[in-house]
């Protein structure tokens, strides 16, 4: 395995943003299109508690809960696939985290904003554009917004390094979450002048985690890839040949990057290629044909 993990997985991500204020107070900054005067100044944790976790989805969603001095709260979520339902469960929980501010007899006035944060790392909607922002506005005035909800999504697949000053944060916390990973060798420069990145890339590195976390963040990968073919519906009612093929054609088109770290995981912990192959449930063929296209 590399020096460094990856970033978006459930134990280093909440290692990042769900234990350093300072870390996610300038991830949200950079992320969320605040007006000048309205940065985040600082945040305390609040309990992620929203939906009650199922079998299908408590290991594609990772997420972060907080709320400002000024009493703003956000949801940070790593979804790790997309299905069309997530865009009701994003307002669900948006929703949710709005009305419970309501006691008996509270001045809805003082009902603070509620933003949702939602790093996809799939592909969302249709178009070029990574990020996307929604409110509830006036369907012919879009500039008449009703405040309270914000979602904004955005997709690391279609990411895409813009080097403008004015974003300068954002690209860097978007290369940190999409170019991080266990086969990065050679940190790019721009990453290790940014004071925050650099404390999040030693909260990343490999020699940080114990053997038995080591293994949880492995377990993490096998996980989702379950969980993944389960959402994109390639398991179909059918016999082990049909679940097969799912699985290879699943991971041909949205998973060969993360089975290329995977593999490449396993062999640095010493395992052959066929022990690869009987672990990872693949063909010993793909295994062979990753290594050598590492060499």
């Amino acid at each position: 395995m590399g020096k460094y993990l990856d970033p978006r997985f459930d134990l280093t991500f909440k290692n990042v943003f769900g234990r350093h204020k300072d870390l996610v107070t300038s991830f949200l900054n950079a992320l969320i299109p605040f007006k000048k005067g309205e940065e985040i100044k600082e945040v305390e944790y609040l309990q992620p508690e929203m939906l009650p976790e199922t079998p299908l989805r408590k290991n594609t969603i990772v997420d972060v809960r907080c709320k400002d001095s000024n009493g703003r709260q956000f949801i940070v979520e790593m979804q790790m696939y997309w299905t069309s339902e997530f865009k009701q469960r994003v307002l669900f929980n948006a929703s949710k985290a709005y009305v419970s501010q309501a006691t008996k007899g509270f001045d809805y006035n003082k009902l603070a904003p509620i933003y949702s944060l939602n790093l996809v790392n799939d592909n969302a909607f249709d178009g070029r554009k990574f990020y996307h922002q929604f409110q509830v506005a006036e369907k012919d005035n879009p500039d008449n917004v009703i405040e309270g909800l914000e979602l904004i999504f955005i997709e690391l697949t279609k990411f895409k390094p813009q080097n403008k000053s004015d974003k300068k944060m954002m690209d860097l916390w978007l290369r940190f979450l999409t170019e991080v990973n266990e086969s990065m060798t050679e940190v790019p420069q721009e990453l290790m002048e940014s004071p925050e990145i650099r404390k999040a890339l030693k909260i990343v590195e490999h020699g940080a985690y114990t053997e038995e976390q080591l293994s949880a963040y492995d377990r993490f990968y096998d996980i989702i890839a379950t969980e993944h073919t389960l959402l994109s519906g390639t398991f179909k009612s059918g016999v082990e040949k049909g679940r097969a093929e799912g699985r290879a054609e699943g991971r041909a088109e949205g998973e060969l990057a993360l089975l290329t770290r995977q593999v490449l995981a396993k062999k640095g912990k010493g395992k052959s290629a066929s022990e690869i192959a009987d672990i990872l449930e693949i063909d010993i063929k793909l295994v062979e044909q990753i290594l050598n296209g590492k060499k």
